[in-house]
């Protein structure tokens, strides 16, 4: 039987990344019954995880359990070159959530400090493109409003040949259990207000749906 939760289902093939303390995938993993269908990965390596955040053992183990291939270490830039990751599967859905740079000098508003977290983001679409099924979506969450308005994900996208679809608002009362993270820092366990955001999704092919 096929489950869904929003913009997913048990049927899917998922790849989350960029995970901070696993609690999004662990969200998806309990509202499908099972995980078998999730690949999650983290740029921490586990020993990292569990000394950033206080629920990452929990959770991964859990994750597990359910199923789930759980892979560290891995870079959103070349994780289409990871066999860990890759392994000969094709997804129908990348999802990263609130991507960042990291924690710098200077301020969000700064156009270094831009200019640093358009660079994740241009890399992870080049290499989020050669994992994603033909007609699988890449979905980005990200805050709408100023300064991170002047990331331009779609343009970012477009750049790397890939299409936007649609724009849906992220509200986090939808995934009951999932906690954001800072990532680093003193505070790198904190989560942070996500204010105004959305879900970006984009494709390798014109969606003709619009």
């Amino acid at each position: 039987m096929e489950v869904y939760h929003g913009h997913y289902s048990n049927k899917q093939q998922i790849l989350p990344v960029g995970e901070g303390d696993f609690s999004f995938s662990l969200f998806l993993a309990k509202s499908f019954g099972s995980a078998t269908n999730i690949t999650a990965t983290s740029l921490d390596t586990r020993e990292e995880l569990e000394r950033k955040y206080e629920d990452a053992k929990k959770n991964v183990e859990e994750l597990e359990t359910l199923g789930c291939t759980v892979v560290h270490s891995v870079d959103v830039h070349s994780m289409d070159t990871n066999y860990r990751v890759g392994r000969s599967i094709m997804y129908d859905r990348i999802i990263f959530n609130f991507p960042h740079a990291g924690f710098i000098f200077g301020r969000e508003s700064d156009s270094y400090t831009i200019m640093n977290h358009k660079e994740v983001v241009r890399g992870f679409f080049a290499s989020a493109r050669e994992l994603v099924k033909d007609d699988g979506e890449i979905h980005v969450t990200h805050k709408t409003g100023h300064p991170f308005s002047n990331w331009n994900i779609k343009t970012l996208a477009e750049e790397k040949g890939l299409y936007f679809y649609k724009e849906k608002e992220f509200e986090t009362w939808q995934y009951p259990g999932y906690s954001n993270k800072r990532g680093s820092g003193s505070n790198c366990d904190s989560s942070f207000p996500v204010g105004k955001s959305s879900t970006f999704m984009f494709g390798k092919q014109l969606y003709l749906g619009l």
